[in-house]
């Protein structure tokens, strides 16, 4: 296996912001960008436990923890209907709208190992929205198409093994005739509006995510890296594109307590900095799931984006390119955390709705590295032309 997928954690390369407040060692974490506009969440608030002596636990005991945070809602005063979401098994804690007072009384909680706010996180606009441009209904034609990124990788493998990928993002088109969706074990973030009605994807996003990894090679369509490989939604955006970071970290908290050594995770999301997340992701990943990260589309330091920048021994982090082997203008740089570049300009697959689309962004090239790791034999072919950081990504093959 390539050592480049092997990457130990540096504190140095979490840049964060701390601030002490409190007597009890809490810590209050904000985000390295500006947090001014709406993409704060107001009044609500990431809460991660841990043991201490009024207190112990361990993580995936549910009914430890339920105990420890049992003592926390009543020392702060707070109520299930202020919690948004729990967390048992990647991270033990809560997400909650806090008043000032139950904050302050959070703060001073020897239970409570830090306080972070969450906020919105939204993707790029799709096709087909005034504000996303039109769709480029390519692929779906007759007979099947087998895109360049697919053969860039060695992809369109029948997947014969009896791993799954998890696709963390807006759901999966669930009917889809190129895709084998098992619905049964997903997870859905939303509790209300239609998005909490069903795991099928409103947006496009999520279904495009998974026949990358794993269309199935029939006559229709197109053909996936790891074709015909079960595919998982874990859906934490909604049909706009957007959800909460404590909606997300609950999805990563469902794939952690729910998937094996040897599945593999899809991120194709990012945004500002979040050490809550972070944690989440490393703490999955520790039991053998591959997490396969989209490196972000704002041509920045991928450092400067969660959870691309968490580095870890079955986390990687996906750079873009095109069908030349060009570096994506958009894609964001930085070794580490980016350990390969994947095709993510220009890529058809499977679209909502029972139909096909093209479209780009890191969002693309991240589960062609998905369907690498799920065939279990990560190699590189070359070197992206034209990497900005000036050490260029090889790029993943099977």
């Amino acid at each position: 296996m390539n050592n480049r997928i092997i990457k130990k954690i540096a504190a140095g390369a979490l840049v964060l912001m701390l601030a002490v407040v409190g007597c009890q060692n809490v810590t209050e974490i904000s985000n390295t960008d500006d947090l001014s506009g709406d993409k704060i969440i107001e009044g609500q608030y990431i809460v991660v436990m841990e043991p201490s002596a009024d207190g112990k636990f361990k993580l995936g005991d549910v009914e430890q923890i339920e105990a420890v945070r049992s003592k926390v809602f009543a020392n702060a005063e707070l109520s299930e209907t202020n919690v948004v979401a729990k967390y048992n098994n990647v991270l033990a804690g809560f997400a909650a709208q806090l008043d000032d007072a139950q904050l302050k009384k959070l703060r001073s909680d020897k239970n409570v190992k830090y306080i972070e706010k969450d906020r919105i996180y939204t993707f790029a606009p799709p096709c087909g929205t005034p504000s996303g441009g039109p769709c480029d209904d390519g692929g779906g034609g007759s007979g099947q198409e087998t895109p360049y990124g697919i053969t860039r990788v060695n992809g369109g493998v029948t997947y014969s093994g009896s791993n799954v990928a998890w696709i963390v993002d807006t759901g999966i088109d669930l009917d889809h005739p190129d895709l084998n969706v098992d619905a049964s074990r997903g997870f859905n973030a939303f509790t209300s509006g239609r998005d909490a009605k069903s795991l099928d994807d409103g947006n496009g996003h999520g279904s495009h995510v998974a026949g990358t990894v794993a269309a199935i090679d029939n006559t229709e369509g197109v053909i996936g890296v790891a074709a015909g490989a079960t595919v998982i939604p874990v859906k934490v955006l909604d049909s706009r594109g957007s959800g909460s970071y404590s909606g997300v970290i609950a999805g990563v908290d469902h794939v952690g307590a729910n998937g094996s050594a040897g599945d593999v995770a899809n991120m194709s999301l990012g945004g500002p900095t979040s050490q809550a997340l972070d944690d989440a992701v490393l703490a999955a990943s520790s039991n053998g799931i591959w997490f396969s990260l989209a490196a972000g589309n704002s041509s920045e330091d991928a450092n400067n984006s969660s959870p691309a920048r968490v580095n870890g021994t079955y986390i990687v982090t996906i750079s873009a390119m095109d069908s030349n082997d060009n570096w994506a203008s958009f894609s964001n740089y930085g070794n580490p955390p980016i350990d390969y570049a994947a095709p993510g300009v220009s890529v058809t697959s499977t679209w909502k709705d029972g139909g096909y689309n093209t479209i780009s962004g890191t969002s693309m090239a991240a589960p062609h590295a998905a369907g690498v790791l799920l065939l279990g034999s990560a190699s590189t072919n070359g070197t992206v032309n034209g990497d900005p950081d000036g050490n260029p990504d090889p790029i993943i093959v099977h």
